[in-house]
């Protein structure tokens, strides 16, 4: 597999400091086996440029774990040639899952600060370290992700290219916070316009652009909300940026319950309850507009979800009345945009095992390339479908977890693919605006 030409312009500058260089010979002279196929001689030679190739195209996992090698590999991740390496390569993209632990059941989109805390020997200062649990549905596997500079009073909200979004939890004009939980790089965006309690938050990341899109819960008095309005936020390399602009007016008698939107194609959508349908918004156009929902009437607890560039909505049904079974189905947007079709039913007797766990209490869904996850809440239960192999499995227990008798366990994810580098938040500390940026973690 090989690069791209040299010539390539690269878009961004790193601004990272260079790491202690120290050459991997003599641990790997201490750890290679005396296979003549692995001989030291040989291997211990390999230039500097082929071993850099060679981890670049590690998966995260194994990335991390050869950096514990020596002081070079450690220092990688902060060396500007390594990472224009790393992004220059083809690399398979890697459909994972980051979950947080909810802070109340009735607010899907408000967390629970999880994980260790420290207090001062008087016991009057208490600092909380935000957690995360990655999860990979290839290998059923589940690690730990800290957020040490992620400030209190900020959960997360969204996340594209690798970064996941926090917003303020205070009503009041919201402040967001773009971090890359692989690096430990928190980045902060200028203040939105409109005071909102509660927003839906939209966000597409791409190599060479950041948009992002608030919605809903305008603060017209210190006691209520009310969904008039939405605000986008865009900068990209051609250097262009818009600093909060207010949108078009929202569809009457729209509902952001869910709390979050999916990006896709260039718009972002959104689940509208009372009565169900589906929020739709053009980022370029500036124009919303609502699509009826399938079944719209017989729906229970219908989430959206992204699958390798489908939109999908994923949803229990019950139509007793003409006696159709209860099952959980998902359905596909068409590409005239106002269309559903169904595209997959649970199997009847998995979906009975699944309606005894949800037992009426509902669930969430959240979808990455070919999989779909759905969570029961209460249950520490979640079901994984495999779109591409027709494949429903319980998901395991994530291990970080203490489940039982509150909310406390129960966890709510964002899609999430994992990335070493994520240049373009670079054009954010360009901007002259007064706020704050952080830098990346040593």
């Amino acid at each position: 597999m090989e690069a791209f030409p040299s010539s390539l312009p690269f878009p961004f500058s790193y601004m990272f400091n260079a790491a202690t260089s120290a050459g991997p010979s003599a641990s790997l002279a201490n750890t290679i086996s005396s296979d003549p196929w692995m001989d030291p001689r040989i291997w211990s030679r390999l230039p500097r440029q082929l071993l850099d190739r060679v981890i670049a195209f590690l998966p995260p996992t194994a990335f991390f774990r050869a950096r514990c090698v020596c002081k070079r590999w450690y220092g990688l991740l902060f060396t500007n040639a390594f990472l224009e390496l790393y992004l220059h390569l083809t690399h398979r993209k890697r459909h994972w899952f980051v979950f947080f632990k909810l802070k109340s059941p009735k607010n899907s989109f408000v967390y629970k600060n999880g994980g260790s805390s420290s207090s001062s020997s008087s016991g009057s200062n208490t600092t909380n370290i935000w957690e995360g649990y990655l999860y990979d549905p290839y290998e059923l596997a589940w690690y730990k992700l800290t957020f040490p500079l992620v400030p209190s009073g900020f959960s997360p909200s969204a996340s594209s290219g690798g970064l996941i979004c926090w917003v303020s939890e205070e009503a009041g004009p919201k402040s967001l916070f773009l971090s890359n939980p692989i690096v430990g790089s928190l980045t902060q965006l200028p203040p939105t316009l409109r005071s909102r309690l509660c927003p839906s938050i939209g966000l597409s990341v791409t190599p060479t652009s950041i948009d992002v899109t608030v919605a809903g819960d305008d603060m017209i008095s210190p006691y209520a909300v009310k969904n008039l309005t939405s605000e986008s936020f865009h900068i990209d390399g051609g250097g262009f940026f818009s600093l909060w602009g207010i949108n078009s007016s929202l569809p009457r008698l729209c509902s952001f319950e869910s709390g979050r939107m999916v990006h896709l194609h260039g718009r972002q959508y959104s689940m509208n309850y009372s009565p169900f349908s589906v929020l739709a918004y053009d980022v370029v156009e500036n124009n919303w507009w609502k699509i009826q929902a399938p079944m719209r009437r017989f729906l229970r607890f219908p989430s959206l979800v992204e699958s390798s560039g489908k939109l999908l909505l994923v949803a229990a049904v019950e139509k007793n009345r003409l006696n159709v079974p209860k099952s959980l189905r998902i359905w596909g947007l068409q590409s005239c945009g106002t269309t559903w079709f169904e595209m997959e039913r649970m199997p009847q007797q998995l979906y009975v095992q699944f309606a005894t766990l949800e037992n009426g209490n509902g669930f969430h869904c959240v979808g990455h390339g070919e999989f779909i996850i759905i969570i029961i809440p209460g249950s520490g239960k979640a079901l994984q479908f495999d779109m591409e192999n027709k494949l429903w499995q319980w998901v395991p227990p994530c291990p970080y977890v203490q489940y039982g008798g509150e909310a406390d366990g129960d966890l709510h994810g964002f899609a999430y693919e994992p990335r070493l580098a994520t240049p373009v938040t670079v054009l954010l500390d360009q901007l002259t605006n007064p706020f704050q940026s952080f830098g990346v973690v040593n």
